[in-house]
């Protein structure tokens, strides 16, 4: 006979179930990303109301996939993974929902100013940082002792390309340098985008004309191929960030340039072969007063077309607290936190002391000013993108030609000249200047 004790449990787990919501979480692929989902059930038992269904894509079809998602309002996420590109141009459309309820110990004036001021509009929060970062060099301290050279901490391009080259050994498999290659306005663009600051070049002038007949972005992309052609991997025009990740941690890599973020996977032993021989510099420069780093933020946000931003928020409160901080510090150790979004965090002597990488990350983020972030005056604000809606576009476009010219199918020179057409075709359709 069935207990009319155990037909109560049964029934409240069904009302239970029948009352809980779903949210749909669009993310990126990245190891801190895969961590938060790991780690979510620390959030289900504190909310047992709220389900979680996941949504991991490659980065260029997350942009894709959550873009499209917005401008229609279709509803499809209540949390999406976008970035400082996105959220001021996304809420000015009013695609986005203000957080004005992620609880009263979130405590939001820890955020650092930098981050968080770009994360909102009219002093209110549209989205909340997951990690931030800027860019730095990665090398084999054994490779570059092997090579007879000393990595400077501020090292110039000029450098990079020859202790590359003399770290270089293909036929081991070995290869200099690893940069990304994937077409992107947040792939190969964002990494272009950042040397060619420290090159003196950049995508306007003053008066919104493009400006990929000059030297200086002849300069950028001819070294870029080059480099890419004496030290890198074969296949380079198809590595992103996680490809050249992978290439770095089983060895195969001897300089990477790229995230500050992936100090904590390259240094880690249960992630990386050859995490005791890793060490750090910041981004190139070429003596024109501006490195070859960018600025960026991975953020959480809920889409104005969410029916659940109440649950969204609750959620997006847990995975960008100091709570999941210490959180992620006890199941992962504390060089694996998300980074550089909280003062808190690096007023912690635990976490300096376990990230050799954290102080390159500060010193990178610190010098790169997406105010002003060319030689040159500029009427853009952004350090590896131009914060402008058209970007999206314009910069896959330009990326597409990029890669090409890596590939060999055409010349740096007719690589240039096509961007120079296609971004003064977009920019005339687009009305600049407005």
């Amino acid at each position: 006979m069935v207990s009319a004790a155990l037909v109560m449990s049964s029934a409240t787990v069904t009302m239970n179930s029948a009352l809980a919501e779903t949210l749909t979480i669009a993310t990126v692929n990245n190891g801190d990303m895969i961590t938060m989902k790991e780690l979510s059930d620390d959030f289900t038992s504190q909310h047992p109301n709220i389900e979680l269904q996941w949504v991991t894509l490659e980065e260029n079809i997350l942009r894709q996939r959550v873009t499209t998602d917005v401008a229609t309002k279709g509803g499809q996420y209540d949390v999406m993974t976008i970035g400082t590109y996105e959220v001021p141009i996304w809420a000015k459309q009013g695609w986005l929902t203000e957080l004005d309820n992620l609880g009263d110990d979130y405590d939001v004036d820890d955020l650092l100013p930098a981050i968080r001021s770009g994360l909102s509009m009219n002093n209110k929060l549209f989205a909340a940082p997951f990690y931030g970062e800027s860019s730095m060099v990665m090398y084999r301290t054994d490779l570059m002792e092997k090579a007879g050279l000393e990595m400077p901490k501020a090292p110039t391009w000029s450098f990079i390309r020859k202790a590359a080259k003399a770290m270089t050994d293909k036929e081991a498999g070995i290869y200099g340098m690893c940069l990304r290659g994937k077409a992107g306005w947040g792939e190969n663009i964002a990494l272009i985008t950042s040397m060619s600051n420290s090159f003196g070049a950049r995508w306007y002038d003053k008066n919104w004309k493009p400006q990929f007949n000059t030297q200086e972005w002849k300069d950028t992309l001819q070294y870029y191929v080059d480099v890419m052609e004496e030290s890198g991997p074969p296949g380079s025009s198809a590595n992103g960030f996680n490809e050249n990740l992978a290439l770095f941690q089983t060895g195969k890599c001897g300089i990477w340039i790229d995230a500050t973020v992936a100090g904590a996977f390259v240094t880690n032993e249960n992630d990386s072969e050859v995490a005791d021989k890793v060490g750090f510099a910041l981004a190139p420069d070429n003596g024109l007063g501006k490195r070859g780093n960018w600025l960026w933020a991975w953020t959480l946000a809920v889409p104005s077309s969410s029916k659940k931003s109440d649950a969204a928020m609750k959620f997006i409160s847990w995975a960008t607290s100091k709570k999941y901080s210490a959180l992620v510090a006890s199941k992962k150790g504390w060089a694996k936190v998300p980074p550089r979004t909280r003062t808190s965090l690096y007023e912690n002597p635990e976490y300096m002391n376990a990230a050799p990488f954290a102080q390159i990350t500060l010193d990178s983020i610190a010098s790169a000013d997406p105010t002003n972030p060319t030689v040159k005056p500029v009427p853009y604000v952004g350090v590896q993108f131009v914060a402008i809606p058209e970007f999206q576009g314009i910069g896959t476009a330009v990326g597409q030609q990029f890669s090409a010219a890596l590939t060999g199918t055409m010349t740096v020179d007719q690589a240039l000249n096509n961007s120079q057409r296609l971004v003064e075709r977009a920019m005339r359709k687009a009305r600049y200047p407005k």
